[in-house]
C-alpha cells in the first residue's frame, strides 16, 4: 500500500458522517480522505484498510486505497474552524481512496447489476460484517458505467466489542436482509465457492499487517499492538471456516423477498 502526503485540502464531503474530504497529494493525485481525528476514530480507518483490501483480494471493484500523511499545519489555510480542528486532530497517517471524478451514486431503481457481482458483494459484506450497504446508503458508485465499492468504515463491527468477537465470527449476520443488492443476489452459493477460494490464511495476515501500528495502539482488550493485530487475523480465519452461517442466512433472506 502506497503512502502519500496531503498537500492541499480541496473540499469537504459533508454527506459523510465522518466529514471526509477531497485532498490533493504530493503524487498529484486526488483522494477522498477519512480523518483519524473524526468521530469514528481509528477503528473506521482500520475497517477501511482491512475490508477494502479484502474486497480487492476477492476481485471486487474498489478504488485504490492509500495511506495519507497529514501535516496539522494545513489547518492554517482553512477558514472553517470545524475543519481546522479536524485537521489538527488528525496529524500523521490517515486513509484515502482514489477520487473518481464524475462518479454518481448507485441507484438500485435505475442501475442493474450482474447477479454474480451482486451475490459476491452480498457475500463479502456478510463476511466483513458491513452494516452499511442499504438502499438508504448504498456506498456504491457508478464510474465509467462500472460499479465501485466505497466507504467500509462501518464494516468489522465486531471490533467495537472484542470480548464478543468469537461469537461474532460465527454470526449469521442478520443485517444482510437490509442489503441493497440482496434482491439481485441469486447466485450466492456460486459466489461463496469462488470468493472463499481466493482467500488464503497468508492473505489475511498480509492485509492486516497493512494497518499502521498507531491505529491499533491503546486498545484495552490487548496487551500490545501485535496481540491486537493477531486478533483480527484470527477473527477472519474463524469467519471463513464458519461462513456457512452467514451464507445460509443470506440465502434465507433472499428467499423471503
Amino acid at each position: 500500500m502506497r503512502t502519500v502526503a496531503a498537500t492541499r485540502y480541496v473540499t469537504p464531503l459533508r454527506e459523510g458522517g465522518s466529514l471526509p474530504a477531497v485532498v490533493e497529494a504530493d503524487d498529484d493525485g486526488m483522494y477522498v480522505m477519512k480523518f483519524r481525528g473524526a468521530g469514528q476514530g481509528a477503528k473506521a480507518l482500520v475497517a477501511e484498510v482491512i475490508a477494502g483490501e479484502l474486497a480487492r483480494l476477492v476481485g471486487l471493484p474498489i478504488p485504490e486505497i492509500v495511506l495519507v500523511e497529514l501535516d496539522p499545519e494545513l489547518a492554517r489555510t482553512e477558514p472553517d474552524p470545524e475543519i481546522q480542528d479536524l485537521i489538527r486532530a488528525s496529524g500523521g497517517l490517515n486513509v484515502g481512496l482514489d477520487y473518481l471524478p464524475g462518479s454518481i451514486n448507485f441507484d438500485p431503481l435505475v442501475e442493474h447489476s450482474d447477479a454474480l457481482l451482486a451475490s459476491s458483494i452480498v457475500w463479502f459484506d456478510a463476511f466483513t460484517s458491513n452494516v452499511d450497504r442499504t438502499a438508504r446508503n448504498t456506498n456504491l458508485l457508478m464510474w465509467h458505467r462500472k460499479l465501485h465499492l466505497i466507504d467500509h468504515g462501518a464494516a468489522l463491527y465486531f471490533h467495537h466489542d472484542w470480548p464478543g468477537a468469537a461469537h461474532a465470527a460465527a454470526s449469521p449476520f442478520t443485517h444482510i436482509a437490509q442489503h441493497v443488492l440482496l434482491p439481485r443476489a441469486s447466485r450466492l452459493r456460486e459466489a461463496d465457492a469462488i470468493l472463499s477460494a481466493r482467500i488464503a490464511d497468508d492473505d489475511i495476515a498480509r492485509i492486516v499487517a497493512l494497518v499502521p501500528d498507531a491505529w491499533l495502539a491503546g486498545e484495552p482488550a490487548f496487551a500490545d499492538v501485535e496481540a491486537h493485530r493477531r486478533a483480527y487475523v484470527e477473527h477472519f480465519h474463524a469467519r471463513l471456516r464458519q461462513r456457512g452461517a452467514f451464507v445460509e442466512e443470506a440465502l434465507r433472506a433472499h428467499g423471503h423477498l
